[in-house]
C-alpha cells in the first residue's frame, strides 16, 4: 500500500494535470472563434496579442515544467515571446501549445516525491517542484483568462466554457 505522502503527491499531480487540461480546453474554444488576423491584434503598444500570449505560455511552461522540473536545459528567449507580431498561424500556435503542455504533463506526471520537494532556481526564483507545478498551473490559468477576455471583447459573445453544466448546484 502506498504511503500517505505518495498518495498526496499522486493526487496533487492528478489535479494539476486536470487543471492544465481544462485550460487547454478553454484555449481551443477561444481559438476556434478567432480569425488569423484577430490572434495578432493588439489594442495598444502596452498590450499583447493572443498570439503573444500563446508564445509566452509555451516559453514559461517550457522553462518551468519541462526544463526545471524535468531537468532539461533552459533555452528560453522570453523577449521574443512579446516582440513577435506575426509568423505563426492559429493552427501552428495551438499545436505548439498542445505539444508544450503534453511535455509538461509528462514531466509533472513523472515526478517523484523527492523531485516535487527538491528546491531549485527557476527564472531567478527559488521553488520546490511543487512550487513549480503550482506556478505552471496558475500562470496558464491566468493567461487563459486574459485570452478569454480578449475573445469576448473581439466577438461580443459568451464562450460557453461550461455549457450543459448547472453551476448553481449547491455543495452537499
Amino acid at each position: 500500500m502506498k504511503d500517505k505522502v505518495s498518495q498526496l503527491a499522486e493526487e496533487f499531480i492528478v489535479q494539476s494535470i486536470y487543471r492544465m487540461d481544462e485550460s487547454t480546453r478553454m484555449i481551443h474554444i477561444c481559438m476556434e472563434q478567432l480569425s488569423e488576423e484577430e490572434i495578432w491584434t493588439r489594442h495598444n503598444e502596452s498590450s499583447n496579442s493572443i498570439g503573444n500570449q500563446i508564445l509566452h505560455l509555451c516559453g514559461n511552461i517550457t522553462q518551468y515544467a519541462i526544463a526545471a522540473l524535468g531537468q532539461k536545459a533552459d533555452s528560453r528567449e522570453r523577449n521574443k515571446e512579446f516582440e513577435t507580431r506575426s509568423g505563426y498561424s492559429k493552427s501552428q500556435l495551438v499545436r505548439m501549445l498542445e505539444d508544450t503542455v503534453e511535455k509538461a504533463k509528462r514531466a509533472i506526471n513523472g515526478s517523484t516525491v523527492e523531485n516535487l520537494m527538491r528546491k531549485r532556481n527557476v527564472q531567478g526564483f527559488y521553488f520546490s517542484g511543487m512550487g513549480i507545478v503550482i506556478h505552471v498551473v496558475e500562470h496558464y490559468s491566468y493567461h487563459v483568462g486574459q485570452i478569454a477576455q480578449w475573445t469576448k471583447m473581439l466577438k461580443n459573445r459568451d464562450l460557453g466554457f461550461y455549457d450543459g453544466i448547472d453551476l448553481n448546484v449547491k455543495n452537499k
